[in-house]
């Protein structure tokens, strides 16, 4: 007699009245086959599903969790504002707390608006830049993702300098002949553009660190050559830091590569796992949103009490000494030994971390670009996904998204994973 899983009973379920199943694609499992884990609770470094196995968890919700799940200073505080109201539609002192922080952590920050989703955030801070330089054209990079909205949705055209082409339908072709979008960690291609159409250039948005193709670190000169261009031609530099934002370092990536953009949005961590999303910048950008200038950029939920609250209790928790320096050392052990295991077994495969987040490539070096990335092996990917998570690891379901590693894990967690992507690589 077959005994079918909860899991799968509910994915069933879901497929009935949620297109998918789901309500974000990349949880269904469709890149790596099989039915998603539906979890029910998760704690520390540890996820439950449906069944009741448990996960040690390196997709930390996708990175807002650098704490690790249901932390009791996080829920404390969610508890006590959530006691007080969910929402007011209305000013908080909270929420001045919240940009106070964020100013004094990011010194390129004079000034920063709340808002729910890090989409969100890059669609205003786009927005934004367009209106301050009262230019249209957007240069992006193949293979980062900033959200769905229509201008970012756009794919590389036919050549080098070619405009974009929708990448979804119900994009617009007339919008997305407003985005160019160029390899990433190409400074020759980004000079080109700017040879070209650089009075046009409204604004550059780039992941300083990719982790939406997987992880890609940047080149040094990419990133120095694109401040450089922007300055010189008056055109605004938004680092998405969305994903890498207090995740890769305390000051984010910019931090980390010595580089200021004129904006940055802002997302996940500063929610600690509940929807909240920021941008902000220069003083004379963002003077220029209303209700100041004639930018417009409103949200009902913006700022909300309670998903500020969990946001300040997890960056009150990353401003420990040695934090990052934590974090870091565990995520690098985690590569590492992923790395000599795979070795030890003769399987191709290499990783790197940044921060608090690694990249995994069935490929014999880390890729650098877009069409590495693509040319890594998916299969063994896939292989190895399930593989671990029978073990009880869960991975990113997908071989073009980047890990977490909280700092709930433990050296003895890091070990068992260690442990036991070995004994696959052994029975390779």
């Amino acid at each position: 007699m077959t005994t079918t899983s909860r899991n799968d009973q509910l994915f069933a379920r879901a497929q009935r009245h949620i297109p998918g199943g789901v309500n974000s694609p990349v949880r269904a499992f469709r890149s790596v086959g099989g039915a998603p884990r539906f979890f029910v609770s998760g704690s520390g470094p540890r996820v439950t599903d449906a069944d009741g196995k448990s996960y040690l968890d390196y997709v930390c919700s996708w990175g807002p969790l650098i704490a690790g799940h249901a932390h009791p200073e996080v829920l404390a505080a969610v508890s006590e504002t959530a006691a007080k109201g969910l929402s007011f539609g209305a000013p908080t002192e909270m929420e001045l707390d919240m940009a106070d922080l964020l100013c004094d952590i990011l010194p390129m920050l004079d000034m920063v608006r709340l808002v729910s989703s890090g989409t969100e955030a890059t669609m205003s801070a786009i927005r934004l830049a367009r209106g301050y330089t009262g230019r249209d054209l957007l240069v992006k990079f193949e293979g980062c993702y900033h959200g769905h909205s229509d201008s970012l949705l756009v794919k590389a055209g036919s050549g080098l300098l070619t405009f974009g082409n929708p990448d979804s339908a119900g994009v617009p072709a007339d919008l997305a002949k407003h985005t160019l979008v160029l390899p990433y960690n190409d400074a020759a291609a980004l000079e080109a553009a700017f040879a070209e159409h650089g009075d046009k250039i409204a604004v550059v948005i780039v992941e300083a660190v990719v982790g939406n193709m997987n992880l890609i670190a940047p080149k040094p000169e990419f990133l120095k050559a694109m401040r450089e261009l922007c300055t010189k031609n008056g055109s605004v530099l938004i680092f998405d830091e969305v994903m890498t934002g207090f995740r890769v370092g305390p000051q984010g990536a910019q931090g980390l590569f010595g580089i200021d953009a004129d904006l940055v949005t802002l997302g996940k961590v500063i929610g600690g796992g509940l929807p909240v999303g920021a941008f902000g910048g220069k003083r004379e950008i963002m003077e220029k949103i209303a209700p100041l200038g004639p930018v417009y950029q409103a949200g009902t939920l913006s700022g909300n009490p309670v998903a500020v609250a969990a946001g300040l209790a997890t960056l009150k928790l990353t401003r420990a000494p040695g934090f990052y320096e934590t974090l870091s050392a565990r995520t690098k052990r985690l590569t590492d030994g992923l790395v000599a295991a795979a070795k030890k077994h003769g399987v191709v495969f290499s990783a790197q971390s940044v921060g608090g987040m690694f990249g995994l490539y069935f490929a014999p070096e880390c890729p650098a670009t877009y069409d590495a990335v693509m040319a890594c092996d998916k299969e063994a990917f896939n292989r190895f996904f399930h593989a671990m998570l029978d073990a009880g690891h869960y991975f990113a379901p997908s071989a073009f998204e980047a890990g977490f590693v909280s700092a709930a894990h433990t050296d003895a967690d890091i070990d068992a994973t260690i442990a036991a992507a070995e004994a696959v690589f052994a029975a390779w």
